[in-house]
């Protein structure tokens, strides 16, 4: 059973906070996008898709649970993480809506993790948090 700490860093977008760099960073580093918005930049706390009316009073967890999944907003960050990052926020809430939240997190804990170290891979680096080696898949 995955801890209650991981299944947090599962944004509401699908996106893995655990993975970013903002959260791996050692100074001001983000709680992740369902963390305290007050060491978060701007732009994060402002975000509308984490700010959308239909996560008011838990009404949704995921945007896959809205009817306009996928929406606009979600759809151009899903197209600039495809291009710059390879990775799908829309593919990881299809993920977590057909299989669950711990088995996508069972699975990203498996793709992000470097067979070097153990460390974490940054999904925006592409490389080791810990030891610095370049993922494959970046």
């Amino acid at each position: 059973m995955e801890s209650s700490k991981q299944l947090s860093l599962i944004a509401p977008c699908g996106m893995n906070c655990g993975i970013c760099m903002a959260y791996l960073r050692d100074r001001n580093k983000c709680p992740g996008c369902r963390g305290p918005d007050e060491n978060k930049s701007i732009s994060r706390s402002k975000c509308r898709i984490k700010n959308c009316p239909t996560f008011e009073n838990g009404r949704a967890q995921f945007c896959f649970e809205c009817e306009k999944f996928p929406c606009d907003r979600l759809k151009h960050l899903d197209k600039r993480y495809r291009t710059k990052y390879n990775m799908s926020m829309i593919e990881n809430l299809e993920h977590i809506k057909e299989y669950g939240l711990e088995k996508f997190v069972e699975n990203e804990k498996i793709r992000w993790t470097c067979p070097e170290c153990g460390g974490t891979i940054c999904v925006h680096k592409g490389y080791c948090h810990s030891c610095g080696k370049k993922s494959n898949f970046s």
